[in-house]
């Protein structure tokens, strides 16, 4: 079972380049103007910010451009281009964030669920965090999976639960894994993602990385996706699909046209994109629109 809580410390590992992340403009564009400390609540407020802030989304991949997960490509798109990027990163420019900030960070890889407990490899970023003023506490933190996530970190302990506005979630233990799991509108309960408390390295998120930017069949390759939560409101874009999950229950479908997609991404996902990303994305949803005509 893994239901103690791992040891770890601060990360100095130059692998992740932390060192090279400019803090004060990563600060700024989640807007957090609170103490740079490494205590609870700043680990609370900066974690929020950044849900509330950097989405979900893949546009770069489903464009079929390279993503990198260096630091300072991390930094070009997702602080100064005001882009966001999925869940490697923004989870991984949020864990450079907290090595600045002087919080312990274990980097993790987790097994997507998503209700469905098939055996999925490891294609999620995850992050276990601890802070000076609890130390004996390990919190989950993961601001980088998308509509249903994480608003604020929560302690991993079997049956911890955590409401953040309309929002619960709920974290126990299944086969050896933490399993974190999601309440939706009507009060059911439904698994995000399992996961082993144990360090992954660079070479590993790479790894990961390639095979989900990549490989064919990937939820993430050929298809567009954003997301965005926050404790009112869940938005999900798949290619030209927005829905919308509200905490009565209530879920909204829209299909949309190209240009609506691409309003969409800007006015629900704070999205920046430029003349060129607009042009590459009408490209590939006039195409996939072809392609469900034949």
């Amino acid at each position: 079972m893994y239901a103690t809580a791992p040891t770890f410390d601060i990360d100095h590992s130059p692998e992740w380049g932390s060192d090279r992340l400019d803090l004060d403009a990563y600060l700024r564009r989640i807007g957090y103007e609170g103490v740079r400390d490494n205590s609870l609540k700043t680990l609370q407020q900066v974690h929020r910010a950044h849900m509330s802030t950097i989405s979900f989304e893949n546009v770069d991949i489903a464009v079929g451009r390279t993503v990198s997960l260096d630091i300072a490509e991390l930094e070009r798109k997702l602080v100064r281009s005001g882009r966001g990027g999925y869940c490697y990163e923004t989870n991984l420019l949020f864990a450079a964030a907290l090595d600045r900030l002087g919080f312990p960070v274990m980097r993790m890889l987790s097994r997507i669920r998503e209700g469905d407990t098939r055996r999925r490899f490891r294609s999620h970023t995850s992050l276990l965090v601890r802070t000076a003023d609890e130390p004996d506490t390990v919190w989950l933190a993961d601001p980088g999976y998308g509509y249903a996530g994480l608003i604020e970190p929560m302690p991993l302990r079997d049956g911890a639960r955590a409401t953040v506005g309309a929002w619960s979630w709920e974290l126990g233990v299944d086969d050896g894994h933490w399993v974190l799991r999601s309440q939706d509108g009507e009060g059911r309960w439904s698994d995000l993602y399992v996961f082993r408390p144990e360090r992954q390295y660079e070479v590993d998120y790479r790894a990961a990385h390639y095979v989900s930017s990549t490989r064919p069949g990937s939820p993430f390759v050929n298809r567009l996706v954003a997301q965005r939560g926050s404790e009112t409101v869940r938005h999900r874009l798949r290619n030209d699909v927005l829905v919308t999950d509200h905490p009565d229950g209530r879920t909204e479908r829209a299909v949309l046209a190209p240009d609506e997609v691409v309003a969409a991404l800007r006015e629900k996902f704070g999205l920046t994109l430029t003349d060129e990303d607009v042009s590459l994305l009408l490209g590939f949803l006039q195409r996939g629109e072809s392609a469900a005509a034949c």
